[in-house]
């Protein structure tokens, strides 16, 4: 990726509106600044930051929100030419943050799975700025102040070069940050940038958080399972697998939401991923989630089968797994 901007060193912060009236008219007021120059090229080289808003509602309107979340992390990274773009959320307590959306453009390395649970300490430099509500756009890694220190280290052990964070606030409390990373070139963000990203983020923070964040019995974020494909890794809730069926050295995983997710983990890892308590095997090819099925078709001696509820077609069951299947089911 090449980017014709010339790049200031630092770092700016931008102050922010509450992300929802953001939809008005009108960029972000700028609060603080450690450069001046130039905020970035012509708009045509990186594609335009006007349309994001429009995709972002369109996607929260067709699909559930962590599908649609998805879509949108990967149209803007595609289109800012970043090379991540992603969402951590905060614990109740504030206390921790974890990644649970991640695009990545090819070939560039993920750190989802090492950042959850982290401690808020880690990018306490950030999160200051966050809980005031302000975007940070950071366009050299390699100059920050001191008082960043932990959270620089980070951010050149994961390769970033450039980063550019919004706080994700829902009637002014905050619930998490989403961001781009640029890891090949330098980039100084525009105003046009981040004020479609604080709009984005307004968005997001009414979809996912309106009636408050998602917790488990235990009052903590659900535990996600990570699925790797094509540049991005997604975090799902294991109840939300309907099944897996193997596709070779791949796998296939059916989701509640009727999507279908190639992950590059063939089945038998995914057997010992799996909770037992729900996931169990019905074939050599397939384990199946037993909250998501229907109905069992044993009318044919010969072929037994299984519906799901979201998926497209029944699911064979083998003979040799068919007692295994009556004691889990109970039939």
């Amino acid at each position: 990726m090449k980017h014709s901007a010339k790049v200031p060193a630092g770092f700016k912060v931008h102050a922010a509106r509450h992300p929802m009236s953001g939809l008005a008219d009108g960029g972000p007021d700028h609060s603080e600044s450690n450069h001046s120059g130039s905020d970035g090229g012509p708009r045509s080289a990186r594609g335009r930051a006007s349309d994001w808003t429009y995709h972002c509602a369109l996607n929260l309107l067709k699909f559930p929100v962590d599908e649609a979340i998805f879509r949108q992390l990967a149209f803007m990274g595609e289109d800012a030419r970043v090379d991540r773009a992603w969402l951590l959320e905060y614990s109740g307590d504030m206390l921790r943050f974890r990644n649970t959306h991640e695009w990545c453009r090819e070939r560039t390395p993920s750190f989802v799975a090492e950042l959850q649970e982290a401690p808020t300490t880690l990018i306490a430099w950030l999160h200051k700025y966050m809980m005031r509500g302000q975007a940070v756009a950071v366009s050299d890694t390699a100059h920050l102040p001191r008082t960043a220190r932990t959270l620089q280290v980070e951010f050149l052990r994961q390769g970033n070069r450039s980063v550019l964070s919004v706080p994700v606030l829902h009637e002014g409390k905050l619930y998490g940050i989403v961001g781009f990373d640029t890891v090949v070139d330098q980039r100084a963000w525009t105003d046009d940038e981040i004020d479609a990203l604080f709009r984005c983020a307004g968005l997001i923070a009414q979809a996912r958080f309106g009636n408050g964040p998602r917790l488990g019995a235990d009052g903590r974020p659900p535990s996600l399972i990570y699925l790797s494909m094509r540049g991005m890794v997604r975090g799902v809730e294991p109840e939300s697998i309907v099944g897996v069926r193997s596709a070779g050295n791949y796998s296939e995983i059916w989701l509640d939401s009727g999507a279908m997710v190639l992950d590059s983990r063939a089945l038998g890892m995914w057997s010992s991923l799996l909770p037992g308590k729900f996931f169990f095997r019905i074939h050599r090819n397939a384990i199946i989630n037993s909250l998501h099925v229907l109905d069992v078709d044993r009318r044919s001696v010969d072929r037994w089968q299984i519906r799901m509820r979201s998926a497209e077609r029944s699911w064979s069951v083998s003979r040799s797994y068919r007692q295994h299947l009556r004691q889990r089911m109970g039939i």
